[in-house]
């Protein structure tokens, strides 16, 4: 067992101490710190090409990737394993008058002791076991682990075989920018060097599933998520009058109850589920206040999955859909029947029926009848709205819909569905090849060891439960999958574009072996130390040293 306590725990503190939050400068300085961090060691000083500071590509935002290259001298092989982990932290204005200490542990600490807190988070403080801070779990301390151990090679490179690589990645909590652009250096070092990369390791942290869950989980592969999204139209009237238009925000309202925390839409994948999905955004789109009811509804879902692909997800929704615009109209009529029968107005049948088509079955009908008019305009009309810089993916691809549904023939009441951010793609790691078997073998082999130096239990899950860059380092779906989602997401191409080809060329099995706290993302985030700075960097090692193995 190494002895790294430590020094891990020096590293993180020093990470820790520099904000980084994500979309603002403090992720340039995190990488910059970092890097020079790394360059004054002796092994990059005397192999300076083996570090590199790497500016992100097509992002709006000036921040960086650090990449560093260590080869090893015991049984020179192209066989080459990569840590990664991310350097960027949500923000810090949940911790109020805390805030000018959110990045100081010791100074947090003891200002937190004075609260009014949990009889849990209060143990954590007085025990001296625990590390409090933005970005002490989430996941400077996982950075840190593999920082160590990038270090203790290049002052030992005879007792490393092969390859190992450090990846420090900006903008995970937003739209990875950061792992995306490092695939480019991957592939291009793979050929240079002609690596053959056997094995991946993110170092993100991890948590107790349930109350009195006193597991330390590692995880093969990672879920993957989806933003599901619904323009949804009506028909407009006087409020006065309401019974002879239908609000779109009445069938957003039965759309939402039919999929929101709904079991159904839980997917099952080696035997673990899903949480079901849950609505993110829901709005109408009226710019201002008027007694005319709304042209439209704008709602979008978080949406989890461990097997199902982007159209496996379509299908689904499409029909739940369908079924809660039935269940809508159906209300509808009923109300209005016994409005009717109160008041002393005479009923009529109205006419609308469920309809509910995907962004793609739209677009189509639409280029089929209009042709190169419609598909000139929506061109210019995506570059126009690339001018309004206030339009995330998803109001910009809300736009989008919005102005493909204004050529529309038919504008009865209709639900549109498409995606309207980034796909974070599923990653399964069941053994299907040599890579996996043997990723999976180096893990089991691991734990063996390490568990015996540790009271909690480890155990392996097959899902890592949170979104992180592991989705970008291989891919599960096919390529009629990723199309299906490319041709149903309105931005595409223009506010977000990921090259799933180099995905595909990298396809490196990964797991995740990262620090355990608690609130991560929360004014009381904290990482216990003994694992995460003793535990985590020892089996990180175990399974480098089984993979690189001569």
């Amino acid at each position: 067992m190494l002895s790294c306590k430590e020094e891990v725990l020096s590293i993180t503190k020093q990470l820790v101490e520099v904000e980084s939050v994500v979309n603002t400068q403090g992720e340039a300085a995190m990488a910059h710190h970092i890097y020079e961090t790394i360059s004054q060691w002796p092994y990059f000083k005397n192999n300076p090409s083996s570090l590199v500071l790497e500016k992100t590509l097509n992002d709006e935002q000036v921040r960086y990737n650090v990449l560093a290259r260590v080869e090893g001298t015991k049984a020179p092989s192209p066989r080459t394993m990569i840590l990664m982990g991310h350097l960027d932290t949500v923000g810090i204005e949940d911790f109020n008058q805390l805030k000018p200490l959110a990045c100081s542990p010791d100074p947090l600490r003891e200002e937190m002791r004075k609260e009014e807190v949990s009889p849990l988070i209060r143990e954590h403080l007085e025990s001296g076991e625990w590390m409090f801070g933005r970005g002490s779990l989430d996941m400077k301390s996982g950075v840190a682990s593999h920082m160590y151990l990038l270090k203790y090679y290049s002052e030992n490179p005879d007792l490393l075989s092969g390859n190992l690589i450090l990846i420090s990645e900006c903008d995970e909590e937003d739209s990875s920018h950061g792992i995306l652009s490092a695939l480019k250096t991957l592939l291009s070092w793979k050929k240079e060097y002609g690596l053959d990369y056997v094995g991946a390791i993110n170092s993100d942290f991890v948590s107790p599933r349930y109350e009195g869950d006193n597991n330390r989980y590692i995880y093969r592969g990672t879920v993957g998520k989806l933003l599901p999204s619904f323009f949804i139209t009506g028909a407009e009237t006087h409020v006065g009058s309401c019974f002879e238009g239908l609000d779109p925000n009445f069938i957003a309202a039965y759309l939402t109850k039919q999929i929101n925390y709904n079991p159904e839409l839980c997917d099952e994948g080696l035997g673990e589920i899903t949480v079901p999905p849950v609505s993110l955004k829901q709005t109408d789109l009226k710019p201002s206040y008027t007694v005319q009811t709304a042209l439209s509804a704008y709602v979008y879902y978080n949406f989890f999955v461990h097997s199902w692909t982007p159209k496996d997800v379509l299908d689904k929704l499409k029909q739940q859909a369908e079924l809660a615009f039935s269940q809508a109209l159906e209300e509808f009529k009923n109300n209005y029947q016994a409005y009717c029968k109160s008041s002393g107005e005479p009923y009529r049948e109205p006419e609308w029926k469920p309809r509910v088509l995907t962004y793609e079955e739209m677009d189509q009908q639409l280029q089929e009848f209009y042709g190169e008019t419609y598909s000139l305009h929506m061109r210019e009309f995506k570059e126009q709205l690339l001018e309004d810089q206030s339009l995330d993916t998803r109001m910009f691809s809300a736009r989008v819909v919005e102005e493909a549904w204004k050529w529309m023939k038919d504008r009865s009441p209709a639900i549109i569905l498409f995606y309207s951010s980034l796909y974070s793609p599923r990653i399964e790691l069941s053994g299907k090849d040599e890579k996996e078997r043997t990723l999976i073998e180096g893990l089991d082999k691991a734990l063996e060891e390490v568990q015996p130096y540790y009271p909690h239990p480890m155990v392996i899950r097959n899902f890592f439960p949170y979104i992180s860059d592991m989705s970008f380092v291989a891919l599960s779906d096919d390529e009629q999958a990723i199309d299906a989602m490319i041709q149903n997401t309105p931005c595409w191409g223009k506010k977000l574009k990921v090259e799933f080809d180099d995905i595909r060329a990298l396809q490196v099995p990964v797991i995740n072996i990262g620090p355990y706290g608690w609130d991560a993302h929360k004014k009381y985030e904290r990482v216990e130390m003994e694992y995460s700075f003793h535990i985590v960097p020892n089996l990180t090692n175990s399974v480098i040293q089984y993979l690189l193995g001569e």
